[in-house]
């Protein structure tokens, strides 16, 4: 990826090297696992906690304990972080912006029932260990997510060295990839479709559950794929393309890594299709896929289909 002259962002909230905020860690992040990840979140745990060091074991061993709710943390530094990952994360976080103010502006959401024009954009917290949020203390055990209670994004870059050691998803294009595919969380909350599925949600069974969280997991992987696709026809000012080659396949590759069948067969050799949450790694792949060649977010309707 080429960001050297890309805007960044101002809507970082850097707390980074803060004490975690305070409260019981462990009800605060069964809370956050079991309503944004539900069974395959506790998974994705489950590997990590596997693969984890021992001074990360005994740190996931220690958050077990009461608590929940809302925590709070000491307010962050705001703005642009200076140095290199930070600022990596503020110019992919920039150019979300840009994409999807475009597509707020240009009545591509009315496709989803929503007429509002202007895009509202995110907080992207970046933490180091745990952080308080309004969905419960967040911890880097449960990777990057987004708290729909305060619509913000937390991220704890120390992820992305997880990604590459242990996943094998490395690369600057593949975190661009979390955090766009974050964010495509956010504009389903600000459009509305979160709601609905909640409400859907609440009338059906778990299986049903997980399958409505699969749809919209593979539709934020679609929204993140539409915006690779702006990215990837904007320029540098030297005019060069902000795409090098590999980086898309850094994508799909971290798409294939965090599909729900790889986790499950990583975490405990079987899988268990019933209990996904966010999809295949062939579902991942394609529906961002899906985005990247459309560049459409209409083409990203996963609730439309009845082939995933």
């Amino acid at each position: 990826m080429r960001l050297d002259d890309q805007r960044r962002s101002d809507n970082i909230e850097d707390r980074r090297g803060q004490r975690g905020g305070g409260g019981g860690m462990g009800g605060g992040i069964i809370s956050l696992i079991g309503s944004r990840f539900g069974i395959g979140g506790l998974i994705v745990v489950g590997l990590l906690f596997f693969l984890a060091p021992a001074p990360v074991k005994q740190m996931l061993l220690g958050l077990i304990g009461g608590g929940g709710g809302a925590v709070t943390s000491e307010p962050g530094k705001e703005g642009a972080p200076a140095d290199q990952v930070g600022a990596n994360i503020s110019a992919v976080l920039g150019s979300t912006e840009d994409f999807w103010a475009q597509a707020f502006t240009s009545g591509a959401m009315a496709h989803y029932g929503y007429q509002n024009r202007q895009y509202t954009p995110t907080t992207l917290v970046l933490f180091s260990g745990q952080t308080g949020t309004q969905c419960g203390q967040g911890s880097a055990a449960i990777g990057p997510f987004y708290c729909p209670a305060d619509r913000q994004v937390y991220i704890d870059t120390d992820f992305f060295q997880t990604m590459r050691d242990k996943l094998g998803a490395g690369g600057d294009f593949a975190e661009a990839y979390v955090v766009a595919h974050e964010v495509g969380h956010h504009v389903q909350t600000v459009v509305g479709i979160s709601e609905q599925v909640q409400r859907m949600k609440a009338r059906g069974n778990e299986r049903e559950s997980n399958a409505l969280q699969v749809r919209m997991e593979l539709q934020a992987d679609c929204f993140a794929g539409a915006w690779g696709k702006y990215f990837s026809e904007q320029r540098t000012a030297s005019g060069q393309s902000r795409i090098e080659p590999g980086d898309i396949d850094e994508a799909l590759n971290a798409a294939n890594a965090i599909g729900d069948d790889t986790l499950q067969k990583r975490a405990r050799g079987y899988v268990q299709p019933d209990s996904f949450q966010h999809g295949t790694s062939e579902q991942r792949k394609a529906w961002f896929n899906r985005g990247f060649t459309t560049g459409d977010v209409a083409q990203c309707d996963t609730f439309s289909t009845n082939n995933l």
